[in-house]
């Protein structure tokens, strides 16, 4: 880890309320998986949000938008966020989305298969498009017009919008793990 673990003792001020909503948000959008460890302090992306409140405060908010305002069904969320995880190859994100995947109920093969960068050939359609539109959006470039398309007329606009939010969060969540060298648990291992 590139950064000091925040003993949140010693918050104050809106450095303590920014600890203070995270740790709720973790508690009710966020379980399944450690991510406030044994002197409850918040570790993963938390603690480098925290370490610089005037970045971190602002990605935090679109966190809670996007689990406070969702409408796609879980299992595409998590094959958006698998897909852009493996693409960054970031520890804490793939360890903590296989767990959640895995409680909303995608197969082990079909996460197994994504966190090696590859498409599971047993996808369902919607499944499907999720991979290919989350796998066009972390390769870069311009999603083509038909899988953009099929996507709106499968999720809605607003469904869509929500998509390309959610894998261009999890793009900065990953690209933050790996920059400052975030581990994992203790206690975990991927």
């Amino acid at each position: 880890m590139r950064l000091p673990q925040i003993d949140h003792t010693t918050l104050t001020g809106d450095d303590l309320a920014l600890y203070e909503d995270m740790k709720a948000g973790i508690a009710t959008s966020f379980t399944g998986f450690t991510a406030i460890d044994a002197h409850d302090d918040l570790i993963g992306p938390w603690n480098p949000w925290l370490s610089f409140p005037q970045y971190g405060g602002p990605v935090w908010n679109l966190v809670k938008a996007l689990a406070t305002h969702s409408t796609l069904p879980k299992p595409i969320r998590e094959i958006a966020i698998l897909v852009t995880g493996a693409h960054f190859n970031s520890a804490y994100e793939l360890y903590a989305h296989i767990l959640v995947a895995e409680a909303r109920g995608l197969s082990d093969t079909k996460i197994r298969t994504i966190t090696a960068g590859s498409r599971p050939a047993d996808l369902s359609q919607e499944e499907g498009l999720a991979y290919d539109f989350a796998r066009e959006l972390v390769t870069g470039g311009v999603v083509p017009e038909l899988i953009y398309r099929e996507m709106v007329a499968t999720f809605g606009q607003d469904g869509t919008a929500e998509f390309i939010y959610l894998v261009g969060l999890y793009c900065s969540v990953s690209v933050t793990l790996n920059g400052f060298k975030v581990p994992l648990p203790a206690d975990e291992d991927l």
